[in-house]
């Protein structure tokens, strides 16, 4: 590397001497004729060849080389070279098409642009600098029933934990539970608040379009950068999780299917934001009613276990939801495992139809309407709302959720909305897996957390907050 420095060093010195002892003054065109030479060693040589030895050199020294002249600060400034440097120099551990995604759909801000920027407006480079100066910020992704927490600059959650808080309830105790929560995550990431900005997800709650449901959500929303701001954290973001979801698919449209820890929601989402008004469809079974269904099946088969956690084990790692159940009621499905610290278990049947009841609530107890309807019925209302020209935009379903996870459910979600959808609304749909497991929404946070731009608009500061709050009770 030192020796391609030091070569285009001499180009330029080399070049530079030659023209200061010429007696005739350099006019303008031979001025920008030599501007617009890498010099003699280099000029012979393929912009692809060149592009691969700077790729060779690395970011900072191929920086260096564009100070040289405007020919070298042309081609170093060349997108394929940063593009190439985002991939494999940052060290974010983030895919490059999620980088991609996020800058050129996330950097502005929230509320997101209808028409994301064109490739050819952004500078990678410019881009390279700006990511490699965000400082990071803490990411704290707390569902109803499992609290994911971390560093922006790592691969996946540093840790995991029992959420011990009940967003939905915003009773007087809030201020104090919050608090309790926040300061327990803030101890166990050994972590200061007022070091760097948080980005948290908030469940889905609250699904309706009523004066109610919004300002309830306005108060828990409220309640939690009052928390953080009073334990001095710089910098708030504050995003659903079907949103982070959704990001994490790298979509900003579409539907996503989160099944929680109690209930499963259904969430319409256009550019970002929530589609209230065309409605969230709520069905009462969660990842608690499906652990509940499986351990009544082992009972009923007399398979014992010590605790919730064997079964809660078993359905992670053997159930699955079977593409077509009555077929699958008459295969040999058996399967063992061990459960650590337990002993050998063998499930069958119990295997598949512990999903099923996803798509049919009756038979585990449940009065409600099936995955597909709800999803399929969602999707009417996007058609109807007609809010846009083009009805693609909910045609991708995104899943979430750790029992999301179980394999075969979004082949067989897939299957039933072709068979109960109209075919011009079928046509085109996409069901996508979780697409990082039960750590999406957690990853959502992180495109959003590792932006160039960060944190920018997607951050609200403790001035702001208080601003916003006196003009409120003003009003």
């Amino acid at each position: 590397m030192a020796t391609l420095l030091r070569k285009v060093w001499e180009s330029v010195s080399a070049r530079s001497s030659s023209t200061s002892h010429s007696p005739l003054q350099l006019t303008s065109s031979s001025a920008t004729s030599s501007d617009s030479s890498l010099g003699p060693c280099f000029d012979s040589i393929p912009l692809d060849i060149l592009l691969q030895i700077l790729r060779l050199v690395g970011p900072k020294d191929a920086i260096k080389l564009g100070c040289v002249s405007r020919a070298w600060r042309s081609l170093v400034s060349d997108n394929r070279l940063w593009i190439y440097f985002l991939q494999y120099y940052q060290g974010h551990d983030d895919p490059w098409d999620s980088v991609f995604f996020a800058e050129l759909n996330l950097r502005s801000g929230y509320p997101l642009q209808t028409f994301p920027s064109r490739t050819g407006e952004l500078s990678f480079m410019r881009i390279y600098g700006q990511r490699a100066q965000v400082s990071g910020s803490v990411i704290i992704d707390g569902g109803s029933g499992y609290c994911k927490f971390g560093w922006s600059k790592y691969a996946c959650p540093s840790g995991r934990s029992a959420t011990f808080l009940e967003f939905g309830n915003i009773e007087s105790p809030m201020y104090a539970r919050l608090r309790h929560f926040f300061g327990t995550i803030y101890s166990r990431m050994q972590v200061k608040p007022s070091t760097q900005p948080i980005v948290l997800s908030i469940p889905i709650c609250h699904y309706d379009d009523t004066d109610s449901a919004k300002a309830s959500r306005r108060q828990l929303k409220d309640a939690i950068h009052t928390v953080l701001f009073d334990m001095n954290v710089p910098a708030v973001c504050a995003v659903n999780q079907a949103t982070l979801a959704l990001f994490a698919a790298r979509r900003t449209s579409g539907i996503v299917v989160n099944i929680g820890f109690q209930v499963t929601s259904v969430v319409p989402i256009l550019n970002g934001k929530v589609m209230r008004k065309v409605g969230v469809e709520v069905i009462g079974l969660g990842a608690l009613k499906l652990t509940g269904y499986l351990k009544e099946l082992m009972q009923q088969n007399n398979i014992n276990f010590e605790s919730l956690y064997t079964v809660r084990t078993l359905k992670e790692n053997l159930c699955y939801v079977a593409a077509d159940y009555k077929t699958e009621l008459s295969k040999d499905t058996r399967a063992s495992m061990e459960v650590p610290a337990m002993d050998w278990f063998t499930l069958s049947k119990e295997r598949f139809q512990t999903g099923e009841i996803l798509f049919q609530p009756r038979i585990g107890g449940v009065r409600a309407m099936g995955l597909h309807q709800a999803v399929a019925l969602c999707m009417d209302h996007c058609h109807a709302a007609e809010l846009t020209c083009d009805d693609t935009w909910f045609k991708t379903i995104v899943l979430s959720g750790g029992t999301a996870c179980l394999p075969g459910l979004a082949e067989r979600l897939e299957k039933e909305l072709h068979e109960t959808l109209s075919p011009s609304l079928a046509n085109g749909l996409r069901v996508i897996p979780p697409p990082h497991g039960p750590d999406t929404a957690w990853f959502g946070a992180k495109f959003i957390s590792n932006l160039s731009t960060f944190p920018g608009t997607w951050c609200i500061r403790k001035k702001q907050f208080r601003r916003k709050s006196r003009a409120n009770i003003m009003w």
